[in-house]
């Protein structure tokens, strides 16, 4: 099986390595089918093509494509950059891409749609996602429920469909969770990798930067091992079973 390559953005280790282990254990892939790269720790090798990897696998982060470049930690500018490098070949060459949350911002942007913070916001917790016409008829998301919870939190998001675009998946709060660009460009604004145990996690770890009031983190983490998030993954195991 042709390798994946999976690109990092959290500088924190906690949050980082159990993301890693979240995409192993929800696509089923072994350590040895994935090169891993954390982009808060290393750059791009200058050699890297995209099109040597059965696909281009995005996580989550702090960081807001939507932010002010002076506002930018230099660190997620970085990451950022390296990011949006690799975008013209993937769209260009159509390479398969799943973008998860962050990777949404970025495919979105790449593509000169708005991506901000004024409307669509999304505060920690699970959200309901729908299929759209075309969702049900995505090879990724056809086999789905017409609709299922997901785990969301991101300040920022896609104000209107990409040019090309089509839209798979969304939810009364932010209309767009899913969309496709050519035929294996894909981004979620949910997190697919996310289980109860994980999302908790990210929210003691994330829970002053800015996503949800402090002193509702335990409410928070409560509603995730209440929720009933477990139809995400299905999108990971179908892209890599697609792909491989």
């Amino acid at each position: 099986m042709a390798r994946f390559l999976l690109l990092q953005l959290r500088p924190e280790t906690e949050a980082s390595d159990d993301e890693y282990h979240a995409f192993l254990d929800k696509g089923g892939l072994a350590e040895g089918q994935v090169r891993r790269i954390r982009l808060d720790r290393e750059a791009l090798p200058e050699d890297l093509d995209p099109a040597d990897y059965a696909g281009v696998i995005v996580g989550g982060g702090p960081g807001c494509v939507s932010d002010a470049p002076q506002d930018k930690d230099p660190v997620e500018a970085r990451i950022e950059a390296a990011c949006l490098s690799l975008m013209p070949k993937i769209t260009g060459a159509d390479i398969p891409f799943m973008g998860c949350c962050y990777g949404i911002g970025i495919l979105a942007h790449h593509l000169g749609a708005e991506v901000s913070k004024k409307r669509f916001g999304e505060p920690a917790g699970a959200v309901t996602c729908h299929l759209t016409d075309d969702g049900r008829r995505d090879p990724l998301t056809a086999t789905l429920p017409e609709q299922f919870d997901a785990f969301v939190g991101h300040k920022e998001a896609v104000q209107h469909l990409p040019n090309g675009a089509v839209h798979l998946l969304s939810s009364a709060p932010c209309p767009y969770q899913m969309i496709r660009y050519g035929e294996n460009v894909y981004a979620t604004q949910f997190h697919p990798e996310a289980d109860a145990r994980g999302f908790a996690a990210r929210i003691r770890i994330y829970r002053h930067k800015g996503y949800f009031a402090p002193e509702t983190a335990d409410d928070l983490i409560a509603m995730c091992h209440e929720a009933d998030v477990t139809q995400p993954q299905r999108l990971l195991a179908a892209f890599v079973t697609r792909y491989a």
